[in-house]
């Protein structure tokens, strides 16, 4: 017959002195207590894997863990065995798990995503990311394991940055966390990226463009003040270059020599700085090749076109253009260094008939073949260099007062 155990009391527990050697007290279905010859009193289960073998679970140490929470460990472990699970196995594998997850912490991966894709980012896009995720993110989730973060705590995240007023870098915030998911989910570590969730949970930032002169006659204007500017001569040819170019301030202010053949009369910006992370080509009109000749004098011998005007080392401050038109009287609502875009894509488009998709690649938005493939940077570039040449006689004209649109050479 089997032999019957008596379950184990607290009182009996309690009085089991240690002994020259290490003895067992039994409580029923492979529990049994060991006490050790230094008073230690261990909890152990012992059980036969599916091979027959016998084996041993360790619940650990009477009175930490009690009677009462020695048997729960003892069913939890039975029904395992029941599913036909190894109990021992399993508590590898759930320590395993608990090791992974306090390795992977949002901000560790966050850490990793960082570093994989710099290449993409523009330095100073770089240092802001890693600013928005250590002030806005990381006091909130950043030491949780990614992969128990759910959306929830990323909205709590996000919304204290809505509650202060920067609605548009919440969503921005919220869409990098996304990425960060979808990296951890590529990696293993992560099931999902739990920021699809939050779809319209964010208030919708109100839009807000870029202010710009697009009538004709004001653009006349504008350009008579721009040709008379005599601030700083970096400051002077950056922007009377910008309506010739009209490409994004942060382009303009860190163009380098090394990007630009002027007997080519090309400008190739690298994905790197650009926004969409694809290669530009910006082609130069004659009147945009003299200005950079001019300022080629000056900073030729440097890294950048147009250095910053205090220490020569880096690039041009981004307030610099904006400043030069605050000189010539022209408020942030009426003419902004932006704003030059905006000014080229509409009378392009509304006064000089220019086609829509040349335009479009020439603002380097996205723009694609009727297989809907992208256009590399050299696409249409004859018709491109026609245009930008086109554009640049037109402010001329406009400059000289004539605000009739003409064709200026454009074929019919």
């Amino acid at each position: 017959m089997p032999k019957i155990v008596t379950p184990l009391t607290d009182t009996q527990i309690k009085n089991a002195k240690p002994k020259e050697k290490s003895y067992k007290l039994a409580d029923g279905g492979g529990l049994y207590l060991e006490v050790m010859p230094t008073g230690s009193k261990l909890w152990r289960m012992k059980f036969k894997q599916a091979s027959g073998n016998e084996s041993r679970l360790a619940f650990g140490n009477y009175p930490e863990t009690s009677l009462v929470d020695a048997r729960k460990k003892r069913t939890e472990a039975r029904k395992l065995l029941s599913d036909g699970i190894d109990p021992g196995q399993a508590k590898r594998d759930e320590k395993h798990t608990k090791a992974f997850a306090a390795a992977n912490t949002f901000e560790a991966v966050a850490g990793q995503w960082l570093m994989k894709t710099a290449a993409i980012r523009s330095e100073s896009t770089q240092v802001k990311v890693t600013a928005w995720l250590e002030n806005d993110v990381f006091p909130s989730i950043g030491g949780k394991p990614i992969s128990t973060i759910g959306p929830r705590d990323v909205l709590a995240a996000v919304q204290k940055m809505e509650a202060r007023g920067a609605i548009d870098s919440a969503h921005r915030v919220k869409q990098l966390c996304g990425q960060i998911f979808r990296y951890a989910v590529a990696m293993g570590s992560a099931e999902r990226d739990v920021t699809a969730d939050l779809k319209g949970a964010l208030s919708t930032a109100p839009k807000s463009n870029y202010a710009a002169i697009t009538e004709p006659k004001k653009v006349g204007e504008l350009m008579r003040a721009i040709n008379d500017y005599a601030g700083h001569p970096y400051a002077t040819a950056a922007l009377k270059l910008s309506p010739l170019v009209f490409v994004r301030p942060g382009e303009l202010r860190a163009a380098e020599w090394v990007e630009i053949d002027l007997e080519a009369a090309e400008w190739r910006i690298p994905g790197r700085k650009m926004k969409m992370k694809i290669d530009h080509l910006v082609p130069l009109s004659a009147q945009a090749v003299e200005i950079l000749r001019s300022v080629q004098l000056l900073t030729g011998h440097g890294k950048y076109v147009f250095p910053s005007i205090r220490t020569g080392e880096q690039c041009m401050s981004e307030n610099t253009i904006n400043a030069a038109l605050r000189g010539l009287g022209y408020s942030k609502e009426v003419m902004t260094a932006h704003g030059f875009r905006a000014m080229a894509r509409t009378i392009m488009d509304e006064v000089l008939s220019e086609r829509v998709d040349l335009i479009e690649h020439q603002l380097a938005h996205a723009v694609k073949d009727p297989n809907g493939r992208a256009y590399n940077r050299t696409a249409h570039l004859p018709a491109r260099r026609e245009m930008m040449q086109r554009w640049a006689d037109y402010l001329d004209s406009l400059a000289r007062g004539n605000v009739i649109a003409g064709n200026f050479g454009q074929a019919a």
